[in-house]
């Protein structure tokens, strides 16, 4: 391989390599920046940031942290893990922005940055600048990330942190070959604190971070004495207290250091609530291979056309072998591994943890959970840029002239795929689109009704459902009294008309259970209704 020109030979050396690759990376970051910003300009006007009912809730999270009757970092919960709304908290504070929505953006678009700076660099830690674009541009100009990186959505963020912390572990594998102990110890305190980053923000960060721990015990085991075991002391330190410090949280806060798997509100529940008894299951309960095949579908769909999405698959599985196969020796190869972990947690996630995936293709026929594929969408990236290396590298050794044509193919082929997935609207936009179709227009409508009411006064409402219609409004939370407020909310349900003057119910809430059972001083004044959704009754309190 030493006459390749896609694979990184001696006449590249390290040195070399750590010049030019800062400046490499800036200008890919540069590039992102710009599409990001294109992204952002198309579908902010469309009013596309909102509909996703997650990412309102995200903003709703983040926004009642310091807007409520009772402030605070309880307030976040117990399901959702933190990092995603702290990081949205600067942004939620300017009214407008929670409003439209443009508050997630700003967080997402950064990620989004990051995660395609981050592929490209850890391309070209085995692949010359050609093949390395081509890993970056499948990434970047994927049309549904470039459509999630302008939500409140938690994706942009999760990819990042699963490419940089792979990246970093890498590079400090290689550190440590290279004899360069400072230098690895600081690669793998910093990719700690990536994965602790990962861990605070999806429980997939769990079971990865696990992983990359074995990883980088496996780099650097023959060195444990030297100074970079010590930073794999703290490195494994971080790692184990990110997730106790969730435990705790939870058994302070919620009396149950598992809520967010058993409690109310986690996803065992939520199936529970919605599974009609005698209802046959969704498609892959308790069967692994047909929780994969949903998974590996929904991610492919997401990244190719219809009639393409199997030949994605089979190619990232040869462009996969053939990185393992040409680094065989090299340990820090396994990093990069790291990136198909999302296939199994969601395989096993779906057939036993309650978090099904539907797509149209298949039965039910219907959108659910599409987005989770996108975490395909790094591991695609890499395993055909390892691809198009290997075809450069064959051709050229045919016809030196030639060399080049695999990565202007493949690039080529990219912008094709890009522009047929936006021209049919990728994936996660027609669920987004779906989900919202009956959501935003109820919402849009009780909003209306609440902006002609007093501006004075408590309103009493149940805000984990339709906090869009405050959202819309511009009602600030302070003004409501809802179940994050553990003080006010059980004496309101008990005397509705003596805790606000404002209340709204929905068919099957607690509030319209409370209003039916306490319904003394108190005047129907509007009954709002819509397809699909639940009726909504505003009272006043006489």
């Amino acid at each position: 391989m030493a006459s390749s020109a896609s694979y990184r030979t001696l006449t590249e050396t390290e040195d070399h390599r750590r010049t030019s690759l800062p400046q490499e990376t800036r200008l890919v970051a540069c590039v992102a920046m710009i599409l990001s910003f294109i992204a952002l300009g198309y579908c902010f006007p469309r009013g596309m940031a909102l509909l996703y009912g997650d990412a309102v809730a995200h903003l709703h999270i983040a926004r009642r942290i310091f807007d409520s009757l009772n402030p605070g970092f309880r307030q976040l919960g117990s399901v959702w893990l933190p990092l995603p709304h702290l990081l949205l908290l600067p942004f939620v504070q300017k009214m407008s922005w929670w409003q439209t929505g443009l508050a997630g953006a700003w967080p997402s678009m950064t990620c989004y940055v990051l995660g395609c700076a981050g592929i490209y660099r850890m391309a070209r830690l085995w692949l010359r600048p050609a093949p390395a674009i081509v890993a970056a541009a499948f990434y970047g100009l994927n049309p549904g990330l470039l459509y999630m990186q302008t939500t409140a959505m938690t994706e942009p963020l999760f990819l990042a942190e699963m490419i940089w912390s792979a990246l970093l572990i890498a590079e400090c594998s290689r550190a440590v070959k290279g004899g360069r102990q400072t230098r690895a110890s600081r690669l793998l305190v910093i990719a700690g604190l990536v994965l602790v980053a990962a861990v605070f923000t999806r429980y997939d960060g769990w079971i990865y971070a696990a992983c990359a721990w074995l990883v980088a015990l496996w780099s650097v085991r023959r060195h444990l004495r030297e100074p970079v075991g010590g930073a794999f002391v703290l490195f494994t330190g971080m790692l184990i207290a990110a997730p106790a410090f969730w435990l705790a949280y939870n058994a302070k806060q919620f009396g149950d250091p598992l809520d967010f798997m058993r409690g109310p509100y986690s996803a065992k529940a939520i199936d529970i609530r919605t599974t009609k008894p005698g209802s046959s299951h969704y498609p892959g309960w308790h069967s692994m291979r047909v929780a994969a095949l949903y998974f590996l579908k929904a991610a492919e769909l997401g990244a190719a056309p219809r009639h393409f999405d199997n030949v994605l698959l089979w190619l990232s599985i040869a462009g996969t072998a053939i990185a393992v196969w040409l680094h065989r020796r090299g340990e820090d190869i396994v990093a990069a591994l790291l990136l198909w972990i999302p296939l199994p947690f969601y395989a096993y996630s779906i057939a036993y943890g309650s978090v099904p995936i539907f797509i149209p293709l298949w039965w039910p026929h219907s959108f659910y959970n599409t987005r989770y594929g996108m975490e395909m969408l790094p591991v695609f990236a890499l395993s055909l840029a390892f691809l198009v290396a290997w075809g450069n590298d064959f051709l050229g050794r045919r016809w030196p002239r030639s060399s080049d044509w695999a990565v202007g193919a493949a690039l080529l082929l990219i912008v094709i795929d890009g522009v047929v997935l936006a021209r049919s609207r990728p994936l996660v936009l027609q669920e987004a689109v779906a989900n919202a179709h009956t959501r935003i227009p109820f919402e849009r409508a009780l909003a209306r009704q609440l902006e002609i009411l007093p501006d004075q006064g408590m309103i009493l409402m149940y805000t984990s459902e339709h906090i869009g219609a405050l959202q819309q409004a511009g009602i600030p939370l302070k003004r409501t009294i809802n179940e994050g407020d553990y003080y006010q909310w059980p004496g309101a349900l008990e005397h509705p008309a003596k805790s606000a003057a404002i209340v709204v119910t929905t068919d099957g809430d607690a509030i319209a259970a409370a209003v039916a059972a306490h319904p003394e001083g108190l005047a129907l004044v509007n009954v709002i209704c819509s397809t699909g959704q639940p009726c909504a009754r505003i009272y006043l309190a006489k």
